[in-house]
């Protein structure tokens, strides 16, 4: 059997194994395992452990607890709902006034947070009673809510792009800066088409106006949020601090924030320790198992003969990148995203690699996929944290037509940054350091 084929069938199998419920990463464990023991006997595993020991100890690694740590607390510090309030004053008069403040919470909380799926359900939890309140459809509700979380991986900081430089030996500074303007960019359509969408079908919803003295006094609101990005983006492209330092300066600086809101608690603390232990346990194990895998695949030459085979068949870039949307967007049907981004970069990176495409710009492109991912049926994440917290407990299918045009605009997204790459990688460019 040659090596594509072989190939071919571990990631078959993964499929497989992960659609019958298995944890991604003890299937990468499993699958990365056995196809190098099997190639090598008893000396891989032997490979496995320093491989593992190595990437558990790797320094860009340690971000990934400080910056869960540092989303938990301003979650739980009422951050959100005071960003609420200020967005409301500010955008409530426009057409689809409070859908644009689910878009403006979302992308601002993305800054502080970089998680979708707490993105959607915090800012979901606060924005649904208001909306409802308001009169505003709930279809269109839910797909905001979903679609404006899918920001939290785009929106430095984020944890998929911690993962993706690690995998690939990547700046995860250059590749947070990378993340700037795409999700900027992506919010700003979301909100051009809550606009036109809105004033051609003069929805009637209540409006909200709010005296410009209030929307003023209010905007200390986002002071927190914007200087703990500010810290965290600012220190990096200063070139004055990696990746987990950045974190480390984000956290001390949401940490005095609450020491000064005198909301600091031994029963605070302890909640987010929690909370923030699993998260980066599941995270720590998915990527221990993408980089056996990963071990595996260029130990048995596999990686290279799939690079071959696919640059075989002489696509250029831009057909090759137009694939990829496909296969992606089949893929996020199935997959969470997390899962989808570990399973397919050891196969995509080298594929991508070789037809000269900057790995700064795929970074950003593979996040946009798994940002489609998020809100694509039947398994997209958003789509059900959004649903289910829904007070009125109506059908799935409201989020999901609700969320479908936010999914057009992020292919027609990709498109546009495979013709105009320089939105990704502009601003790197100008990085200092």
């Amino acid at each position: 059997m040659s090596m594509i084929a072989v190939g071919l069938l571990g990631f078959a199998v993964m499929l497989a194994l992960m659609l019958i419920g298995m944890p991604i990463g003890a299937v990468m464990l499993l699958v990365g395992l056995t196809g190098g023991m099997m190639a090598f006997g008893q000396a891989f595993l032997t490979s496995s452990a320093s491989v593992i020991w190595g990437v558990m100890s790797e320094n860009t690694l340690t971000s990934i607890p400080l910056f869960v740590l540092l989303g938990e607390l301003l979650l739980r510090s009422g951050m959100a709902d005071r960003m609420y309030v200020a967005f409301a004053a500010w955008l409530g008069r426009l057409p689809g006034g409070l859908l644009h403040t689910n878009i403006g919470c979302c992308a601002l909380f993305a800054a502080t947070s970089g998680s979708s799926v707490a993105t959607a359900a915090t800012i979901g939890t606060v924005a649904l009673p208001s909306l409802q309140r308001h009169g505003y459809p709930m279809r269109d509700s839910l797909g905001s809510l979903a679609a404006g979380g899918t920001l939290g991986i785009m929106i430095p900081p984020s944890i998929n792009f911690i993962i993706y430089g690690s995998m690939t030996n990547t700046s995860v500074g250059k590749l947070f800066l990378a993340g700037v303007i795409p999700g900027l960019a992506l919010a700003g359509l979301f909100m051009v088409f809550i606009y036109v969408s809105h004033s051609l079908r003069g929805a009637k919803v209540e409006a909200i106006i709010v005296p410009r003295a209030e929307r003023i006094r209010l905007l200390r609101n986002l002071v927190e949020p914007l200087t703990v990005f500010g810290v965290v983006m600012g220190s990096l492209y200063l070139g004055i601090a990696t990746a987990t330092e950045s974190a480390a300066l984000g956290l001390v600086t949401v940490l005095g924030f609450i020491v000064a809101q005198r909301k600091l608690s031994l029963s605070l603390l302890q909640t987010c320790f929690l909370a923030s232990a699993r998260t980066t346990g599941m995270i720590l194990l998915i990527v221990a198992g993408a980089f056996v895998l990963n071990l595996a695949l260029s130990l048995t030459g596999i990686g290279e003969a799939m690079t071959k085979w696919v640059t075989g068949f002489g696509l250029s870039r831009v057909q090759i990148l137009l694939c990829l949307i496909v296969f992606y967007l089949i893929l996020g049907m199935f997959m969470d995203t997390l899962s989808m981004m570990v399973a397919t970069i050891p196969l995509a990176f080298p594929v991508v690699s070789a037809v000269g495409v900057d790995p700064i710009w795929f970074g950003v492109f593979i996040v946009l996929m798994c940002e489609l991912g998020l809100i694509t049926p039947p398994v997209g994440m958003n789509l059900f944290v959004v649903q289910g917290i829904r007070p009125d407990k109506g059908p799935v299918s409201d989020v999901i037509q609700g969320a479908i045009p936010y999914a057009v605009i992020m292919i027609l997204f990709a498109v546009l940054l495979i013709i105009a790459p320089s939105i990704a990688t502009w601003l790197p460019e100008l990085m200092r350091g």
